[in-house]
């Protein structure tokens, strides 16, 4: 039983894959939203509960495969975006798992359950908050359309042996830049799809175009991130932005965008965010791997552009190379304009701590969580701060308040482990390494964690009997995997 609802997710998510193939047709945008049939048909292809079991083994093995940024400033950016996005939205379950991969090419994704995955390089390549909102709008889209269970209602008659070839290319597909990541299989499954994927892209193009638009955004502003992703298909030759190779740009596409832009007035749309602005500066020092190469690009852009986003990045750059002194200058000059902007604040309170300005940092920090109690990148920061302080207690109070909003956070779990190792809590320890595990899909690993801590209980029978359940469920799983 187990082992033919494991072959039908997989195919379930090779079908996701082969929806998001190929071009859409050369049909205008039109505005009428129509939502998917959710009666019979539809659900009893995939049914929600379905959609987020797949969508599980989907983040699995991003997990354990894709390089994540760990950026709580970004990471909150981004999911405030998105959610803000699907208030416009016409997606009924708004509970998002959200990925940022760190690479620097230009590639977005939407999988089953409600997973959404950002690359860095989206950031690099939008010039505004609006272009940035437009591929998130389009993703977006397919989770209300619902095209992934939409496509395996059409690809129920597809050869399932045949289907099985592409399983161990799917998290590649998803999160790589490898072109052909997505082609291995039979030529006869992906031109059955040919058709639908066509419509589904147009479809998400339509449906999220008029979501932006709705949210307040310029119209222009996905034929603006269209023009930006040509642009770069010209400048690199063969090799087209990522995003292009699962959501393929044609001759059409830009023109669609723009004539569905033509009548609806610009006045009063967001053009632009100073959040985004810093994001992308965050990123593209960040992607800097050289420190000093960081600071002369943004010496140069200083002395061509002083603008406010750009003297931020001169800040980023000067702590890349251990210039606190600078760093924290440039960002209090900022301050004064912005003193109650929560991401130019929380960078100060991380370098402060870097330059081991603890109690500085501690003061500023809970001055702001006054302000936003709570807030996920100030409360990681006043964790970080306390563990460095050697306050462990209330350091790993802190994470596990976070966990109770975001249990499935494998950075969470690691930085709680870290502050256990710390606190010489070897127990909690190897059972939040073993949580960590569990998120990456990496069961053998989390049972020897929970083996070394059931070695340490000795007599507390509460604490060893909770240990010993959660190794009974783990080598369930394990067996049934085997078809034991």
């Amino acid at each position: 039983m187990f082992i033919m609802l494991k072959i039908r997710t997989y195919l379930s998510i090779i079908s996701l894959l082969m929806f998001t193939s190929y071009s859409i047709a050369d049909e205008s945008i039109s505005s009428e939203i129509i939502l998917p049939e959710l009666g019979d048909r539809v659900s009893g292809a995939v049914s929600r509960a379905q959609e987020r079991a797949i969508g599980e083994i989907v983040l699995e093995q991003i997990y354990s495969q894709a390089p994540l940024i760990s950026d709580p400033l970004l990471f909150e950016y981004t999911e405030h975006l998105i959610y803000r996005l699907s208030e416009y939205s016409q997606v009924e379950d708004r509970y998002f798992n959200i990925l940022l991969i760190d690479d620097d090419s230009l590639n977005a994704f939407a999988a089953p359950g409600g997973i959404i995955g950002v690359n860095g390089g989206l950031f690099l390549h939008a010039d505004n908050e609006g272009q940035f909102s437009s591929v998130l709008a389009h993703e977006l889209a397919h989770l209300s359309q619902r095209h992934f269970a939409r496509n395996v209602l059409k690809s129920q008659d597809s050869n399932l042996a045949s289907a099985l070839v592409m399983v161990s290319s799917i998290a590649i597909a998803l999160i790589s830049n490898n072109p052909n990541a997505i082609s291995v299989g039979p030529a006869f499954l992906q031109s059955q799809n040919l058709r639908y994927s066509r419509l589904f892209e147009k479809e998400a193009d339509r449906v999220g175009f008029i979501n932006l638009v709705n949210a307040g955004y310029n119209p222009k502003s996905m034929g603006e991130m269209f023009e930006n992703m040509n642009d770069i298909r010209r400048l690199s030759g063969d090799l087209p932005p990522e995003f292009l190779l699962t959501h393929p740009l044609s001759s059409s596409r830009i023109s669609d965008a723009f004539n569905a832009a033509e009548g609806i007035s610009e006045e009063g749309t967001k053009q632009d965010s100073l959040e985004f602005g810093l994001m992308k500066k965050r990123l593209e020092v960040y992607y800097e791997t050289i420190p000093s190469n960081a600071l002369r690009i943004f010496d140069a852009k200083v002395n061509t552009d002083p603008s406010d986003i750009n003297i931020y990045g001169l800040a980023l750059a000067h702590e890349k190379n251990n210039n606190f002194d600078d760093s924290l200058a440039l960002l209090d000059e900022l301050i004064k304009k912005y003193p109650k902007n929560l991401v130019i604040n929380t960078t100060k309170v991380d370098i402060l701590r870097s330059y081991g300005k603890l109690d500085e940092a501690l003061l500023l920090v809970n001055q702001f969580l006054e302000i936003s109690p709570k807030n996920y990148p100030l409360s990681i920061s006043k964790s970080k701060i306390l563990l460095e302080m050697k306050e462990y207690f209330e350091s790993e109070e802190i994470i596990r308040d976070q966990l109770l909003r975001k249990n499935d956070d494998p950075e969470l779990w690691l930085l709680l482990s870290e502050i256990q190792r710390n606190s010489k809590n070897i127990i909690g320890y190897h059972q939040s390494r073993a949580e960590y595990f569990l998120l990456l899909g990496q069961n053998e690993k989390a049972l020897n964690q929970l083996e070394f801590a059931l070695q340490l209980t000795q007599n507390n029978f509460q604490v060893s009997e909770s240990i010993m359940t959660k190794i009974v469920e783990i080598k369930k799983e394990l067996n049934e995997s085997r078809g034991l």
